[in-house]
């Protein structure tokens, strides 16, 4: 059933089952696995290991792309497996090892996870495992729905172990666009100047000496968690609309606006669903991660292209695209993830960022990464790759949470992952405030009316006005500053009664 998929001859011998392959990982290796986002990622490897955890300690330093699927990093740190993992995960039972202090974790940009591997500034790979749609005749290992960090970690590893996928349909063959930069200092540009380009390989080079085993597999990714939209996230993503309309009319974009970015999630995915009803024609997209909206939008017509490093999709648009999978080969790239992310190529497309806040303050600081300041939920992912260097930075999140216990408008963010530096625009169901060209004192009265709950607003006004008596450019009353906060873990909610 896999010998039209392992096309180097020489490499049949190399089948073995996923327990055998285990034996060839070591305590205090570091391990590449490739997945981002519940798509991509390695099947039958995690759980081979979690089996040999329980028979003997196995501790490794894991490397990814993004969030895996089907709960083995959440499987993986049980078992122990995990002593150190980065740059992004998504699993419930690792981030419970993270916050107790048990895994070490790296909350990292996704662009640089590459360039420190490749710069010596990380532990080298040991071992990658890769999981393939097929193995070309010259050893290339062709992915499945993510490319992440898949190449480098092939690149580097002295050993490579190769998940051939037969659920993954041998049609993904051409989908990846596998471009790796050079080394600095005397690195020439990235050259891609649009988001159909291509420039690289459609498969991840490898010598086949260095592929060390190859484990035949049959299983689907995990699909998206990604919630329906609803009245909250239709309100945002009319919000959205008539603000990128307003950058039309004012000539600063065509109706085809600037590629887009959008973050993974329910609220992002939701927005990009709203673009469906819009005025808005022959878009592209240049993002880390393909959700149902951009299938959908693709479909409307109104979506012309779309590169990304990752599709992660429901179950059923998953199966929508799988049989209707031709008609989005000329029209979707799949890239590794220093290259969908690279600030090179943000800044030079210009791009329209759309990613997700936990909170943001009256100033435009942006919490994307810790509950209360101190527990990490996932990580930053590419939100930063993106913040920093996107035309038109836009960060969008429901005004509340927990029924209405905590806003998500505060007066100082208890942890800061994107600064007010790197935010043009916030939005709520509420309103929208656009930040550009305005000083502190300036944005502080325009997210507090646009953006705050109202039952929030009196709150923030009465800290703002106390702030500005004690002056400064950036007026705060550092005793104050984190009270919300600090009154939720006592009291329950961050409203005073």
């Amino acid at each position: 059933m896999y010998e039209d998929r392992i096309r180097h001859q020489a490499l049949m011998g190399k089948v073995m089952s996923a327990a055998q392959a285990a034996k060839l990982f070591k305590s205090g290796m570091t391990v590449g696995m490739s997945g981002f986002t519940r798509a991509g990622d390695a099947k039958a490897l995690p759980l081979a290991l979690v089996e040999r955890a329980r028979a003997e300690p196995l501790n490794l330093n894991l490397l990814t792309g993004a969030s895996l699927g089907n709960d083995s990093d959440g499987l993986m740190a049980n078992a122990g497996v995990v002593a150190r993992r980065m740059p992004f995960q998504a699993d419930a039972a690792l981030r419970r090892k993270i916050n107790a202090g048990e895994v070490m974790f790296i909350d990292q940009h996704l662009s640089e996870t590459a360039e420190q591997l490749r710069s010596g500034d990380l532990k080298a790979v040991d071992i990658a495992v890769i999981e393939a749609v097929a193995i070309t005749p010259d050893g290339g290992i062709v992915p499945t729905m993510s490319v992440g960090n898949s190449a480098n970690f092939a690149q580097q590893a002295d050993k490579v172990i190769v998940e051939i996928n037969l659920s993954a349909p041998l049609a993904l063959e051409g989908f990846h666009d596998i471009y790796i930069p050079g080394a600095r200092p005397r690195r020439g540009a990235i050259p891609l100047l649009a988001p159909w380009q291509r420039m690289g390989w459609t498969s991840i080079p490898v010598h086949p000496d260095r592929i060390a085993a190859i484990v035949i597999t049959d299983s689907p990714d995990s699909p998206s968690n990604a919630l329906p939209p609803d009245a909250e996230t239709d309100a945002i993503a009319r919000h959205v609309i008539a603000f990128l309309a307003g950058e039309v009319k004012a000539g600063r974009m065509g109706p085809e606006l600037r590629p887009l970015q959008a973050g993974i999630g329910t609220i992002a995915n939701a927005v990009l669903h709203g673009l469906i009803d819009s005025p808005f024609r022959h878009m592209t997209m240049y993002s880390e991660v393909l959700q149902d909206s951009a299938i959908e939008l693709l479909d409307s017509g109104q979506l012309d292209m779309a590169s990304a490093s990752s599709i992660t999709l429901s179950a059923a648009m998953h199966e929508k695209f799988i049989r209707n999978i031709e008609q989005y080969r000329e029209r979707i790239v799949l890239r590794p993830q220093e290259i969908s992310n690279h600030p090179e190529v943000v800044r030079r497309l210009g791009l329209i960022a759309l990613n997700t806040a936990l909170e943001f303050d009256i100033y435009g600081n942006v919490n994307s990464t810790h509950v209360g300041g101190t527990h990490m939920m996932n990580g930053i992912g590419g939100s930063g790759d993106f913040a920093r260097n996107a035309q038109i930075s836009m960060f969008v999140s429901k005004s509340v949470a927990k029924g209405g216990a905590i806003s998500s408008v505060v007066p100082f963010a208890a942890h800061v992952d994107h600064t007010e530096h790197d935010v043009d625009v916030l939005v709520t169901e509420w309103g929208l405030a656009d930040l550009r060209g305005l000083a502190p004192r300036e944005r502080a009265p325009l997210i507090i009316e646009h953006c705050a709950h109202p039952d929030y607003r009196p709150q923030l006004r009465a800290y703002l006005a106390a702030a500005l008596k004690r002056g400064g450019q950036t007026p705060h009353v550092l005793e104050q500053a984190l009270s919300w906060h600090a009154r939720y873990q006592t009291e329950g909610s961050m409203l005073v009664k």
